[in-house]
């Protein structure tokens, strides 16, 4: 009964979505590089609350982005700023994140309020020394590896290994390896993981 029900409220969140999806791909195929209606529309559902507004994410991202899976967990204000994203089985996305270009592997944890930022070269200056706005053709899709844990408030720039930790409020600029914890800005090693040791390490980020 329970996935029955499960099937059903599924279902009636992918119509709920249809029309917002639908209008997100006549914008992609107009234009590759625009996220104009995308990111109205995830703006739009990252402000909707409870397990209905958890469910309308997901419906919404399934039927967006490049790839997504059917189970994650997306939460109360996240969103995704751009389409060319890729979620995994198990992906969890706590409260106020905001994903770039990002590919999060099954099992990730995605602190509150963190950040994935679509690499470190999005702008560059012109001629007269002035900043240009962002440029989608420099974005790099950031790879957040199995079962990786992104502390509360992190700031992450570059791929993370598997079963790695970043501790809450860091900020990453350069590629985490698998199995260890990172603390800081600029993130730093802070020691190397077991299964034994990332055990006894729970809730410290």
């Amino acid at each position: 009964m329970r996935q029955k029900i499960k099937r059903l409220v599924d279902w009636c969140c992918t119509a709920a979505v249809a029309v917002p999806a639908a209008m997100c791909a006549i914008e992609a195929a107009f234009n590759q590089t625009s996220d104009v209606v995308f990111s109205f529309w995830a703006q739009s559902f990252a402000m909707l609350p409870g397990l209905p507004g958890v469910s309308l994410r997901r419906a919404f991202y399934k039927l967006t982005l490049d790839e997504c899976a059917n189970s994650f967990f997306i939460g109360f204000g996240a969103m995704f700023a751009h389409r060319h994203s890729r979620i995994e089985q198990d992906a969890y996305i706590g409260p106020y994140a905001v994903i770039g270009s990002a590919w999060l592997r099954r099992g990730c944890l995605i602190g509150t309020r963190s950040s994935i930022v679509s690499g470190t070269s999005m702008h560059a200056l012109d001629s007269q020394g002035r900043w240009m706005a962002t440029d989608v053709r420099r974005f790099v899709q950031v790879e957040v590896g199995e079962y990786a844990w992104i502390g509360e408030g992190s700031i992450v720039m570059a791929d993370i290994g598997a079963s790695a930790m970043v501790g809450a409020g860091s900020v990453v600029s350069s590629r985490i390896p698998p199995r260890v914890v990172v603390v800081g800005n600029p993130a730093r090693l802070a020691r190397r993981l077991t299964p034994e040791a990332a055990e006894g390490n729970q809730g410290a980020a």
